[in-house]
């Protein structure tokens, strides 16, 4: 039977309570420390395409398969923020849709309001998912981050019989990144195979509807892309030297390269998934039962697929589609799945199987690596913090719930701690940093000097930097090209000539130890400017602009140094 989906401002209200936790305390969010790092000079070209003219990165935009681009030009235009403004607002609406849908989830298993927002509240801290090298809440705003919130949305809408919004949901995602939701999709089908009364089959076959529209828009806005040289190789095989090039800047595709304790969590979670699902199977609606059962096995064989496709037959669109990562599902469902177990346990009173199923779902936001808290080495003083606050989220959560079970008059009291403390705790007692803290105010000012003391066009160099990802934060604040840097690399998985290009160029200039500015070189290549570490100052040479932290040199001539141009 289809269930009502009843919009109520006191749960709205903690959805974007959660929603601002999680965005500025736990798990947080980041701006030009990964992947932003490529998208942002991609868009300030798109709108402007006098700015990175040299940049190797904006010549080559892999941008043609997404809406991603012409939503945050659009954003822009509208709203007169930055690319930074309109791209954390994307951010900020999608979770809170996310979370939406993880309460949709919950509540379709007859768990009441509040303990549904547990169950919420649980999965809002997040998840490093091992071996793909992705999140559950990714921290920057890029495409998957989007779209994943949206396949959650997208399954509470279908736990509730909206298999139109639902549709919507997916579809809007695979406008963002159509790689997230080929588990959805895969399952969407297979529910719309089972016979059903002819109401039934007609809502399911109209969530089919919008993908439809969806595809339509995708082909024709890639065929409007403006400024792709390379067009996106999806039939061939790599080549070797793809191959040792990708396995180099991108072995998280590379599974054999995963050592053995991630597949020994993939296995660990699956079995609790499977356990948590069996547990609460009576209270979970049939269209629910597929996703619940459904998207964590497609993860799991999206694993050995990847395996087979990339590493036996060596097929060059496995990096580009990257469908080990559908492997987030597994944990997703083990912890909405395992938390729903717990509430079910406290409405029965048992405080101690809430207690027990909330441990491994404690554990996944408080380490990456789940056995770290469930089977710890306790000589580590931090893994034994970290036990310690598992153990105490998991008590705490269980006692909450059982508090709103038997309806104490202190329930209420409980949610709200139980909501607050982990966005304390976790932090802060167990020790937990997500992302390190990689600007500063140094490299601010190089980046701002750059941008307004240099020529548009002007093309630099971080020869010293190595794997540091300090130079695409300049790049991006300076509005300045670079001949190479090491996060640029991974653009190699979708444009082949691009990966050859960056290849070469990396091997000359970024790959070795430093070994002392080659100015000649630098010339030869067209740079204009190389910016070396403080401890690399070029001893008689005077930088064109130098602060505690970087000194930039010029290559066409010996420069001056002003004082104008020198920062603290």
């Amino acid at each position: 039977m289809r269930s009502r989906v009843q919009p109520n401002l006191a749960t709205a209200a903690v959805i974007v309570a959660l929603t601002l936790a999680g965005f500025f305390r736990f798990p947080g969010h980041t701006f030009l420390q990964s992947d932003t790092q490529i998208y942002l000079p991609i868009l300030e070209h798109l709108r402007d395409n006098s700015v990175f003219g040299r940049e190797l990165l904006a010549q080559d935009p892999h941008v043609s398969f997404t809406i991603y681009d012409e939503v945050a030009l659009l954003l822009r235009r509208v709203t007169g923020l930055d690319f930074e403004g309109v791209l954390l607002l994307e951010q900020l609406v999608f979770r809170a849709l996310g979370l939406l849908g993880v309460y949709w989830i919950a509540t379709s298993m007859a768990l009441r309001r509040r303990m549904a927002l547990l169950v919420t509240a649980t999965f809002s801290l997040g998840a490093t998912i091992v071996g793909p090298a992705v999140l559950t809440f990714e921290y920057e705003p890029v495409p998957r981050g989007f779209a994943v919130p949206l396949v959650l949305l997208a399954v509470g809408l279908v736990a509730h019989g909206r298999d139109l919004g639902a549709g919507v949901a997916a579809s809007l995602a695979f406008l963002y990144h159509p790689p997230t939701t080929l588990p959805f999709w895969a399952v969407y089908f297979c529910l719309t195979l089972v016979p059903s009364r002819p109401a039934v089959m007609k809502r399911r076959i109209l969530g089919l509807a919008p993908l439809f529209c969806a595809v339509v828009v995708l082909f024709v806005l890639s065929r409007l892309q403006p400024g792709v040289s390379e067009p996106q190789d999806f039939f061939s095989r790599l080549s070797p030297l793809m191959e040792r090039l990708q396995r180099v800047r991108a072995p998280y595709n590379w599974i054999s390269g995963w050592p053995a304790t991630f597949f020994a969590q993939y296995v660990f979670l699956l079995a609790f998934t499977a356990a948590a699902f069996y547990r609460v199977r009576r209270r979970i609606s049939e269209d629910l039962r597929f996703f619940a059962a459904g998207m964590p096995a497609a993860g799991a064989l999206a694993v050995p697929v990847s395996w087979s496709l990339l590493e036996k037959l060596g097929w060059a669109v496995v990096p580009q589609l990257q469908p080990a990562r559908a492997a987030l599902f597994i944990t997703v469902f083990a912890v909405v799945l395992g938390a729903a177990a717990a509430m079910h346990a406290a409405t029965r009173h048992r405080w101690w199987e809430a207690a027990l199923w909330m441990l491994p779902v404690c554990a996944v936001p408080v380490s990456q690596r789940v056995f770290e808290v469930l089977w710890p080495n306790l000589t580590d003083p931090v893994t034994r913090m970290r036990v310690l606050v598992t153990l105490l989220l998991a008590a705490v959560s269980a006692g909450a719930a059982c508090s709103i079970a038997a309806r104490r008059r202190w329930a209420a009291s409980a949610l709200a701690v139980t909501l607050a403390l982990p966005f304390l705790i976790v932090p802060g007692w167990a020790k937990v940093v997500n992302y390190p803290r990689l600007h500063n105010a140094e490299l601010d000012a190089v980046s701002a000097w750059a941008r307004t003391s240099t020529p548009k066009d002007a093309l630099f160099v971080f020869p010293d930097a190595g794997r540091d990802l300090s130079p695409g934060v300049f790049r991006a604040r300076a509005l300045r090209a670079l001949y190479v840097d090491w996060k640029a690399g991974g653009q190699a998985n979708f444009l082949k000539d691009f990966g050859y290009e960056w290849w070469w160029r990396w091997q000359k200039l970024g790959a070795g130890a430093f070994n002392g500015a080659d100015e000649t070189l630098y010339r030869t290549l067209g740079i204009d400017y190389f910016v070396l570490k403080a401890s690399h100052r070029l001893p008689g040479r005077a930088a064109v602009y130098e602060n505690a932290q970087f000194a930039v040199y010029s290559t066409t001539g010996p420069g001056t140094l002003e004082p104008s141009h020198t920062s603290p």
